[in-house]
């Protein structure tokens, strides 16, 4: 067997991933031999992402945290359980995020903005610090974060949301500079339309999917299984020459040019 994608030994940190894209990366680390530390902010919905998880593995590989990621003592409390229950964490996957406005930019109140780039950005920032020296320690590591195509283009309702997400771009570029030297990658997913919860308004209507689907190369919208092999790739050595980048995952809807 190809040790390429091989994730045997490492701990893998993940927040927003008791259900849909989270969920779905996690479940890949583990299975292809990591242990998932996975967090969001309901313990109820995490104990039951972690017996599917160890249940698809047929082993204990996930530990469930309860997690409000847009809090930094909360950030803190999560690693400080992940070193006493797993140890020094090597791949971190932010995956995290709010969207509590849907409307122009230019009339959001203060309060959504700032919920917005707190939860998407900062937050994102706090869990690298928080966790970097980890992996500078050993010389490698790899941290991913959850940014959208909505990063590219500009909205009339979602505008606000892709401004965070091209932000967290930039902050997955500066940081991948900063700590290359220590052998630290640093990448971003860029999710197309895909069938979660979170983004349930924008599909959840039959004339809207349909078409949606027909403005998509491959014609269907994208599932949480498609982002699994990315997430797998990025924690593993199989992407050691790749940093700084945002990999986009869509379908073909936004190709570049």
């Amino acid at each position: 067997m190809s040790m390429l994608f091989d994730l045997s030994g490492k701990v893998a940190l993940l927040t927003g991933a008791s259900k849909g894209l989270g969920l779905a990366m996690a479940t890949a680390l583990a299975q292809h031999g990591a242990t998932v530390v996975i967090s969001s902010r309901k313990q109820e919905q995490l104990d039951i992402a972690a017996e599917e998880i160890n249940t698809v593995c047929g082993t204990t590989r996930a530990i469930p945290v309860a997690t409000n990621a847009g809090h930094k003592e909360a950030l803190e409390n999560l690693v400080q359980t992940t070193h006493k229950s797993a140890g020094p964490i090597d791949i971190v996957v932010g995956n995290a995020g709010v969207n509590p406005y849907y409307g122009p930019t230019s009339q959001i109140p203060d309060a959504a903005y700032e919920k917005t780039m707190a939860t998407n950005v900062q937050s994102n920032l706090w869990l690298a610090q928080l966790t970097v020296s980890d992996m500078v320690a050993k010389g490698n590591g790899s941290m991913m974060f959850t940014s959208s195509i909505g990063a590219y283009k500009p909205s009339e309702m979602l505008g606000t949301y892709g401004m965070s997400k091209l932000a967290l771009i930039g902050l997955v570029r500066n940081l991948a500079q900063e700590f290359g030297p220590q052998g630290v990658r640093f990448n971003a997913i860029c999710p197309g339309l895909i069938k979660t919860d979170f983004a349930r308004e924008l599909w959840d209507n039959p004339e809207a999917k349909e078409r949606i689907e027909q403005e998509i190369p491959l014609r269907r919208l994208g599932e949480a299984e498609d982002i699994k092999g990315l997430a797998v790739y990025l924690a593993s050595d199989a992407s050691r020459y790749m940093t700084g980048q945002a990999l986009t995952v869509c379908g073909g809807s936004n190709m570049w040019t």
